[in-house]
């Protein structure tokens, strides 16, 4: 969602990091160019204003101005000011005061429904007991969808009693508290669009519940217009916390860096894909790594040990403590596909675009180490070129492909020794195009 952004965030940073020196009318003009670049994702102007105005305050200081490393400094001041508009990780979720409930609200459309039964989904992985409740009696076969991805996923769901949305309402939460469940996750009514008689009956559903969280679903494909409909939900309902939906999509998504600024609510959720599993937890200082092109290696690695076998995960601490061989960087590669769409990844590698990766190569890559020799995979120093151009003939690729290959193998292994050290790259190192 954010490659405009972060194509034109790397533009300035590498003519930041490439200055020995910056003056403050410098300062200015990488700033406009980021302003220009934060305007043209939807990020509110307000928001833009005050961001702009706090990183110059602080970019053209005299520690900064009389710094060695100036760029990088005022690299890092654009990150810590986009943090301080994304505000705070939330409070740990849920609650520990169990039994409870969870009210999720938001328009008709925004992936409310399928964000509850992920949500649900979610809890139970970390043992609780959770039940579906469906309240939305508005929405042509909306009950029934909770019902079906519910039993899909194995979650109970009670769909209440009654002619109107009180009444299921209330017969719900009598059936919740008398069946011993810890928390309900309850979908609420939505509309195409909020009016009066929709926030009435919110208002009147979360009387009744009193749950310990009122969360708002917001698509954040909508722009400028998800942020009118947080305000207007705030100011009739009010909410705790928000989920943005449809990260995955190819919108502008603006309305991620605004939304927290101007309605003061954490993002708790990040909604990823269309998969149950898709339901991210929000992590400020990950998403802006993400956004400023430096990768989210720990939501990566989060990803790819839910993904591997325990004797895959016990075989990658291995080769970190140990050497990695191209027989290993082979395993790695085949096992991608087990983490999810290559396209979804890709943001959170450091310094790779959607546009340098795609399935293919990795096929071209596949075909390269399998038409290699034992000793060749286990010892790539010795790949010269002669053995170059044999390999690129058998595998149906060219030598610059091989050298593609090799180069990222480099990497991986490098990516690897800092994994041991703790260290991970940081900054000067946006790009490892071919």
């Amino acid at each position: 969602m954010f490659d405009f952004l972060t194509s034109k965030l790397q533009e300035v940073f590498r003519k930041l990091t490439s200055r020995g020196k910056l003056t403050p009318e410098e300062v200015e003009q990488y700033l406009k160019e980021i302003r220009v670049a934060l305007l043209s994702s939807d990020v509110h102007v307000q928001v833009v204003k005050a961001f702009s105005d706090r990183v110059k305050e602080k970019a053209v200081g005299q520690a900064v101005m009389e710094s060695l490393t100036p760029g990088q400094q005022v690299i890092k001041i654009v990150r810590d000011e986009l943090l301080q508009i994304l505000g705070e990780k939330p409070s740990p979720f849920p609650p520990a005061s169990l039994p409870t409930t969870v009210m999720l609200i938001g328009l008709q459309g925004s992936g409310k429904t399928t964000t509850c039964v992920k949500l649900a989904k979610n809890l139970r992985n970390q043992g609780k007991h959770v039940l579906l409740i469906g309240l939305d009696a508005k929405r042509p076969a909306a009950m029934e969808q909770l019902s079906y991805l519910g039993q899909k996923e194995g979650i109970p769901v009670f769909l209440g009693t009654g002619k109107d949305p009180l009444d299921l309402a209330r017969s719900s939460l009598q059936f919740f508290q008398s069946k011993g469940f810890d928390i309900g996750i309850i979908d609420t009514a939505g509309r195409l669009h909020v009016d009066s008689d929709l926030m009435e009956e919110l208002h009147a559903v979360k009387k009744i519940f009193n749950p310990s969280e009122t969360i708002l679903v917001l698509d954040s494909t909508l722009g400028h217009v998800s942020l009118s409909v947080g305000n207007e939900f705030q100011r009739s309902v009010g909410f705790d916390s928000l989920i943005l939906t449809k990260l995955d999509g190819d919108a502008k998504g603006g309305a991620a860096l605004s939304i927290h600024f101007l309605t003061g609510k954490p993002i708790r959720f990040i909604g990823t894909g269309e998969k149950v599993e898709d339901l991210e937890v929000f992590h400020p200082d990950r998403f802006v790594s993400r956004i400023m092109g430096m990768g989210d290696m720990l939501t990566l690695i989060e990803k790819a040990e839910k993904a591997l076998s325990l004797s895959d995960q016990e075989k990658l601490e291995r080769q970190i403590k140990g050497g990695v061989t191209l027989s290993d960087f082979l395993e790695q590669l085949e096992g991608v596909s087990r983490m999810g769409n290559i396209k979804d990844l890709i943001p959170s590698i450091p310094g790779v675009s959607p546009q340098e990766v795609d399935k293919k190569m990795l096929l071209r890559f596949k075909a390269i180490i399998q038409s290699m020799t034992y000793e060749e995979r286990e010892n790539p120093g010795i790949i010269n070129s002669s053995r170059k151009k044999r390999i690129s003939h058998g595998s149906g690729t060219s030598v610059s492909e091989v050298n593609m290959l090799l180069k990222r193998f480099e990497q991986f292994r490098l990516l690897l020794k800092q994994a041991k050290k703790g260290n991970l790259p940081f900054l000067n190192k946006f790009s490892i195009g071919g």
